[in-house]
């Protein structure tokens, strides 16, 4: 308990020496990373000038310049560079404080949530409804990303949770995982075409290769060449949406896992199936044990495993 006191403390002095609005930290972060004003104001909903004036107002408080020009972008001063990694932990330390601060059985929010595109698409839209149905004060913000930069996002306390692909390594202790679904590799071509055998398809057509970066890219790359599968690449992407709709438009075929479709799936495509075995890849949320949100993570996956 005094050790929880101290380090409350140590937030509300820090905030009343720098006399000033968290947001205005957020606004230096969001310039830092972005690189430039107009593209933070952008990201921020602000005009250019506010901004400036939360830079300026930032800059009087703490007594010394943070950002400096760069041709036509903006970057940290070596003061700025130092404060840019405290003004990651005081934003981290006051959404906790205040997520701390609620008067019911589960910290308040936002609760911070990362999403691969097929998860955002696919698994988001009922958990979302039954979230804001049961849990109409806690706003959920959602971050986009791959399923790397969502584990590093995690890690690094920026996100409380994410709902990404299981990496092909085991986890640290200090995190926890739920599996939400599997999803095993199928081929996937357009629907007017005739596959006989699978692999004979995978080998002779134009063949569109998911990103060989992500895991289920690797899944694919590794199986078809145990099977002594070259296939034959036109293209090679990340995302499986993007990869459907090349196929759809008859531009080749392609190796995927199954994945989930909100409605019907598309009339113009068709899946077939692999021989096995045939590698599955797992999507879940994961998330850390120690964040003052932890329940609320907890009972997002509750909802999403009912």
């Amino acid at each position: 308990m005094k050790i929880l006191f101290l380090e409350l403390e140590w937030i509300v002095l820090l905030l009343r020496f720098f006399a000033m609005d968290s947001r205005f930290l957020h606004t230096f972060i969001v310039v830092a990373e972005r690189g430039s004003i107009a593209e933070a104001a952008r990201h921020l909903g602000l005009t250019p000038t506010s901004v400036a004036q939360r830079l300026h107002a930032l800059e009087a408080d703490i007594g010394s310049r943070l950002i400096v020009r760069a041709g036509r972008t903006v970057k940290p001063t070596v003061a700025g560079l130092r404060v840019l990694d405290h003004a990651h932990r005081v934003l981290r330390e006051v959404r906790d404080l205040r997520s701390a601060a609620s008067d019911t059985d589960l910290p308040a929010g936002p609760l911070r949530m990362g999403a691969t595109p097929t998860a955002l698409t696919g698994i988001f839209p009922p958990m979302l409804k039954r979230w804001a149905a049961r849990h109409p004060q806690i706003e959920i913000y959602i971050e986009p990303a791959s399923t790397n930069l969502l584990y590093e996002r995690v890690i690094s306390g920026h996100l409380d949770a994410a709902v990404l692909v299981h990496p092909l390594f085991d986890l640290p202790k200090t995190c926890d995982w739920h599996s939400l679904r599997e999803e095993r590799l199928i081929l996937l071509t357009p629907a007017d075409m005739t596959v006989n055998d699978a692999l004979h398809t995978a080998a002779d057509e134009p063949f569109i290769r998911y990103d060989r970066n992500v895991v289920a890219g690797k899944l694919a790359d590794e199986y078809l060449a145990a099977r002594g599968i070259r296939p034959k690449v036109r293209f090679e992407l990340d995302g499986i949406e993007s990869i459907a709709k090349l196929v759809s438009e008859g531009l080749g075929v392609s190796v995927l896992p199954d994945w989930p479709v909100v409605g019907a799936f598309p009339a113009n495509l068709k899946k077939w199936a692999l021989p096995t075995p045939c590698p599955v890849r797992t999507v879940g949320a994961f998330w850390l044990r120690s964040s003052v949100r932890t329940p609320l993570v907890q009972a997002f996956v509750k909802m999403a495993r009912a």
